[in-house]
């Protein structure tokens, strides 16, 4: 049985892809923070799901959680990686609290740069262990290539998720471990719920307020209409294992037209276009 271990699996696409690989034969060894989201998991997948409890950002628990996937291999090699675990800051830039832009790039950037780390000897680099190399899945994001306003944060978080895995990919080949990267659009799950209550009155004082206010109207229903989560499952396991994988594979929802625009246009058009639609003309 292969095995595969995925960061942040409570809820969302780490979630989804926990469910869908352990339904196609996989041993999920899944992180989660909280003892009672193992708890629910393991119900539901039974013998084929792992949890590992850590949060990506503690040093000793990923360390500990490495240990532990060791000990379950006995001596062979682990069939991929996926760092999905991750959060999502949003507001001004120039209004946003430093603490909270610091949070976003430990998560999201230091976060899988750890959990790579501890679990790259077990993909292959400890040239002891038998089997073949495993793969990398990074999670990034369409805010990975093209930054929104208002989730700077994110979108600087994606941006590096990028360019790390390009260069984790071309410092792998020595090891023939492959990384691949994933940047979804808009995916349905429950974060667009909690998005719906974020409390944008503590930038009364900015001038973004009537702008953000209708922002997050527009972010909110676009999350709404995304992909299922399963659909993300069903792509992370094709990542896993199609013998020739893509380097970047993308699932952005939306109409031909709209995706040419984004695609093609250039990045002055499309700061016109974005700033219309929200309200950010420059004032007078």
């Amino acid at each position: 049985m292969k095995s595969v271990v995925i960061t942040g699996v409570s809820t969302g696409i780490g979630n989804a892809a926990a469910r869908v690989l352990a339904q196609k034969g996989f041993r999920v060894f899944g992180s989660v923070r909280k003892e009672a989201d193992a708890e629910s998991l393991k119900r539901d997948l039974g013998d084929r799901f792992v949890p590992l409890i850590f949060d990506v950002t503690d040093e000793a628990g990923i360390a500990r959680g490495a240990a532990q996937v060791r000990e379950a291999l006995a001596g062979e090699t682990l069939a991929g990686l996926v760092n999905n675990a991750g959060i999502a800051v949003s507001g001004p830039l120039i209004d946003l609290d430093p603490d909270e832009f610091r949070k976003q790039m430990e998560v999201n950037v230091t976060g899988p740069f750890l959990v790579t780390q501890a679990f790259a000897p077990l993909l292959g680099v400890d040239r002891a262990l038998k089997g073949a190399p495993g793969r990398i899945i990074n999670i990034s994001s369409v805010a990975g290539i093209r930054a929104m306003p208002f989730l700077g944060p994110y979108a600087a978080s994606k941006f590096a998720v990028e360019g790390f895995s390009e260069a984790l990919r071309r410092e792998l080949v020595m090891f023939g471990i492959d990384v691949v990267v994933i940047g979804p659009g808009p995916v349905k799950t429950a974060i667009w719920d909690k998005a719906e209550e974020i409390d944008i009155a503590r930038y009364a004082n900015s001038p973004y307020l009537p702008i953000l206010e209708k922002f997050q109207n527009v972010f909110v229903a676009q999350g709404r209409e995304g992909y299922p989560a399963e659909r993300l499952g069903n792509l992370i396991h094709e990542a896993l294992t199609t013998p020739k994988p893509k380097l970047r594979y993308s699932a952005v929802k939306g109409r031909l037209a709209e995706k040419l625009v984004m695609n093609f246009a250039s990045k002055r058009v499309l700061d016109r276009m974005i700033a219309k639609r929200l309200g950010l003309q420059r004032q007078r």
